[in-house]
């Protein structure tokens, strides 16, 4: 096409009614100014949509340019600001309602390599058509905030803040805030007046909308620190904030939930508040904002439904995230003031179990360490009764030699609490003592039992019988409690040594036949020498044989052993003891 009959076109779109222009003609637009752009012509292109005689031409199809300025702005061609400068003028200048479905479609498109790129980019000019719109504003935010949402959640979400810029995540999220903003402050001041429109009541929605999305991604996902420098740390506080400009009080959202008329509460809703609750008491974000007239219990009870949810995930972040909320959450209560009747909130029960999966079943070692001291701060909150019923709980269910070593452990502690001046009482001191010692003092599985698997119960039960017998000058106050003792003590240490008697042959079969299987081998290795086929035929026997090196088989069989002269050695101080009782 030669430039008389692109002129004599430009004549007629000048002349032709905005409704009249055919599809062709909007192709036939796009085609002559994506030639332009890609012939380095952006000079005059951006003359001719700047010209006043064009402004019904660009108003109408000036959006299908769009596109192609967008590539060479990502490509930073050596026309970068003129087609900057074009693209900003026809998002001021194009159809409001076409300028925003062709941004959003824009943002819909966006290639994974260029999403912070593109975020940062198209959000400014977005921000400016939405703003221009008369009517629904409320909905095209809500879509704009759903699309820029998508885009950023394929982004990955930084471990440390060393790593925030790596893929444009601070960017993005920059973006996002100032996008936001005037569609907040507009919320704010039409807050106050008596009567809300129903513009601005869906215009709330949509910002609360966004800010619960933002709090379960990136934040749940995201390592936070304290850094007025880190972009993710600035975003959270900037979410915090929104959501008391546009929801209200945060207690309102944690313990009242009052999001329910806006936002169903599914597991995605119980996500964004646990994350809201995280970032309130663990990053004391908006504290200042929160009245300080709930009790540390109420804030428990109320923090276990999020505690809860976060400790359900598989995700580190989300688990370090529940373990922190329910750290913060226990360290301003009381110690010995929890009753028995919080234990039987379903919460509470959730909780715990879910706590003992992570001791059980997580591998990250860090976690496992926290877990435990978590696990013991919530003992010390509890009071006598609810302690007892925690223990039997916990022995019943738990399924885990260490926690139930732990229990075990605690229980001897609070037995040593007890006998002190001024702290009797009768859930560790009396007769509900024998329904923990049953538990304690017990072999589920009789003489089958696994001993090394089941070693620190045993080791701790062994110590509590221990103690009990040693200090049994004040239980024989208790006549009942020292007859069960007696009792326990006399079947547990019988069916011990059945065990011990039974493990000990085991292992040391075990032990001798690898000693005669590793002198075999270096008989076969001597027999072998210069012989290949027979090499290759012994390195096979070897890899089938076991999945440890015969080294550790035998560290391992050798420290089993040595568990076995430990537990010995513990039964015959307890029989020691036991006849220097009947003795006195």
């Amino acid at each position: 096409m030669n430039e008389a009959q692109v002129n004599d076109m430009i004549q007629r779109w000048r002349t032709t009614p905005d409704d009249d222009l055919k599809p062709e003609d909007y192709k036939q637009f796009q085609r002559i100014g994506s030639a332009c752009i890609s012939q380095g012509e952006t000079a005059q292109l951006l003359k001719f949509i700047q010209d006043d005689n064009n402004k019904g031409i660009v108003k109408s199809m000036g959006c299908t340019l769009l596109s192609p300025l967008l590539c060479q702005i990502l490509n930073k061609e050596k026309n970068y600001n003129h087609c900057q400068t074009a693209f900003a003028y026809l998002t001021e200048t194009c159809c409001s309602k076409r300028a925003f479905r062709s941004l959003l479609e824009l943002i819909k498109d966006t290639n994974p390599g260029v999403i912070s790129e593109t975020t940062v980019i198209l959000t400014p000019h977005l921000q400016t058509v939405v703003l221009r719109l008369n009517a629904d504003q409320a909905v095209c935010v809500g879509q704009s905030l759903s699309s820029l949402h998508s885009q950023l959640s394929r982004l990955p979400v930084p471990y440390t803040s060393e790593q925030e810029d790596l893929y444009g995540l601070g960017r993005c999220l920059f973006a996002l805030t100032a996008f936001i903003r005037p569609f907040v402050e507009k919320v704010k001041l039409n807050s106050s007046k008596w009567v809300t429109a129903k513009e601005d009541e869906e215009l709330r929605v949509e910002l609360l909308k966004f800010c619960m999305r933002s709090l379960r991604e990136p934040l749940l996902e995201a390592h936070l620190c304290r850094n007025s420098t880190s972009p993710l740390w600035m975003f959270a506080n900037d979410i915090m904030m929104t959501l008391c400009e546009v929801q209200g009080p945060l207690p309102d959202i944690l313990f009242f939930n009052s999001l329910r008329k806006h936002i169903s509460d599914n597991d995605q809703s119980v996500e964004s508040r646990a994350c809201v609750a995280y970032l309130l008491f663990v990053q004391q974000i908006t504290t200042d904002s929160f009245p300080a007239v709930f009790s540390p219990v109420f804030i428990l009870q109320c923090n276990m439904q999020y505690i809860d949810q976060m400790l359900n995930s598989k995700k580190e972040s989300h688990l370090l995230k529940g373990l922190a909320l329910y750290k913060i959450s226990l360290e301003t209560i009381e110690n010995r003031s929890l009753s028995v009747k919080l234990l039987e909130l379903s919460t509470f029960c959730s909780v715990s179990q879910k706590l003992c999966y992570i001791l059980r079943e997580c591998p990250i070692k860090h976690l496992k360490e926290s877990g435990f001291q978590i696990l013991q701060m919530f003992i010390d909150k509890l009071d006598a009764e609810a302690r007892h019923k925690f223990f039997r709980c916990m022995l019943k269910t738990s399924n885990h030699s260490g926690i139930e070593g732990f229990i075990v452990k605690n229980i001897r502690n609070e037995v040593e609490f007890c006998l002190k001046y001024g702290n009797k009482n009768k859930w560790f001191l009396g007769p509900e003592l024998s329904l923990l010692l049953e538990l304690v003092l017990c072999f589920p599985h009789g003489s089958e039992t696994d001993l090394l698997n089941n070693m620190d119960k045993i080791m701790e039960s062994l110590n509590l019988l221990r103690y009990l017998l040693l200090r049994g000058k004040e239980l024989t106050i208790h006549t009942a409690v020292w007859t069960e003792l007696c009792r326990f003590r006399n079947e547990y240490v019988k069916m011990l040594r059945v065990c011990l008697t039974l493990s000990r042959a085991y292992y040391s079969s075990q032990l001798k036949s690898l000693q005669e299987d590793r002198k075999l081998k270096a008989q076969e290795v001597r027999d072998a020498v210069g012989d290949k086929v027979l090499l290759q035929k012994i390195k096979l026997k070897q890899e089938k044989v076991s999945s440890l090196s015969p080294e550790v088989q035998y560290q391992v069989l050798q420290s089993a052993m040595v568990t076995f002269d430990l537990m010995e050695s513990l039964i015959f101080r307890i029989e020691e003891i036991t006849e220097e009782r009947i003795k006195t």
